[in-house]
Parts: structure tokens; sequence; C-alpha cells
């Protein structure tokens, strides 16, 4: 018997949805240098599996890692948390 591991959740914002059943979720976040003590901006892109092409731009989605459905694909969409209305 298999013990259920913990999967990685992020939350992002979709930046692009042109491809079928995918679309690229960008997170930012503020780090710490260690030299000089200043916030600098990190950015970071995903591709998810969107299975019912649900997600818009400007959605704020939750995403969760997954197996590798693709080349570039190793991100889920579990929710959308705050949709864009158009």
């Amino acid at each position: 018997m298999m013990k259920q591991t913990k999967r990685k959740i992020l939350q992002g914002v979709v930046i692009s949805d042109r491809m079928d059943k995918t679309v690229t979720v960008e997170i930012n976040t503020l780090v710490l240098h260690k030299k000089y003590k200043k916030y600098v901006k990190r950015r970071v892109r995903y591709k998810a599996h969107d299975e019912k092409n649900l997600c818009k731009i400007g959605n704020k989605v939750v995403i969760e890692a997954t197996r590798p459905l693709s080349k570039t694909k190793r991100w889920r969409v579990v929710s959308i948390v705050d949709p864009v209305v158009a």
C-alpha cells in the first residue's frame, strides 16, 4: 500500500489561454537579496492543464503539480479563485 504524498500547490494569474486545454500561469514573488538586503521581484511561468478550457486571461487560479502531461506541462488547474468578468 502506497502512501499518498502532498502535492505542491501554487496560486498565480493566467497570462495566456491560446492553446487547447493548456494555460500559462505566471507566479510573482518577492525574494530578499542576500548581499544588498533589498527585495527583488521573481517571475516564474508554468504551463498548466485546463481540461474544460474554462480559464481566461487575467483569472487567478490555483495549480497543482502532477505527472508530466507533455514536454513542458507538469501542472494542472485545480480551481479558479477570481474569475475575470468580460
